[in-house]
Order: C-alpha cells, then structure tokens, then sequence
C-alpha cells in the first residue's frame, strides 16, 4: 500500500502564489508517475498536472499552463506542485494522486492511490 500527503494549501490573494508537496510512504516506486487533480464544489475532479516516473514527461491542463510546475525529487519520494499567479478560479480541493505504472494518466480512475486533499482558496 502506498500512502500520499499533502501538504501546502491556504488561503491567498489573487496574484499569490503557493507550492503544494506530496509526500509518498508505504510501498512506494520512485518511477510512478504522479498526478494533481483538483475538485472544486459542484464540478469534477480534473487534472490539473502530471509527470512521469522518470520526470521528463510532463503535463498540464490550459487552464494552468504557464502558471503552474510540476516537479517530483525522486530521492525524497515527494512531487510538488508551484502554484503562481493565483486566479480565483483555482480555488478547490487539490489531490495528489499515484499510479502503478511510470507513463502519465489522464484520467482519475487510471491512478491507484490518492492523497486526502488540501485545500487552496484565491480570493480577488
């Protein structure tokens, strides 16, 4: 069993920005690749960035591109998530999510293990 955590999320202003951390424990693979899904209330859960096992693939929802990184440290088994100029409409529950195999996922059912959340709100 793999157990994820996040950490990193608040309350910020517009223009803010923030870095999300998951740290991974248990039975875990240094070339999983890694994903941030974030849910906001009412909508579902979307991808917001991912990376692959080795950390040369990565991706990133429009919404996001430009303003957000993904990056992982292999070596401390965590992924981070930069978060840069904040837009209101970035405010959701963001999960970090883990899957068995080392190419990126697209979709949320294609991950294995899932954080608990953290909360990011952006006010105007």
């Amino acid at each position: 069993q793999v157990q994820l955590v996040e950490s990193g999320g608040g309350s910020v202003q517009a223009g803010d920005s923030l870095r999300l951390s998951c740290a991974a424990s248990g039975r875990t693979r240094s070339s999983s690749a890694m994903g941030w899904f974030r849910q906001a209330p009412g909508k579902e859960r979307e991808l917001v960035a991912a990376i692959s096992g080795s950390g040369l693939g990565t991706y990133y929802a429009d919404s996001v591109k430009g303003r957000f990184t993904i990056s992982r440290d292999n070596a401390k088994n965590t992924v981070y998530l930069q978060m840069n100029s904040l837009k209101p409409d970035d405010t959701a529950v963001y999960y970090c999510a883990a899957r068995r195999g080392y190419v990126i996922g697209y979709v949320a059912n294609g991950y294995d293990y899932w954080g608990q959340g953290t909360q990011v709100t952006v006010s105007s």
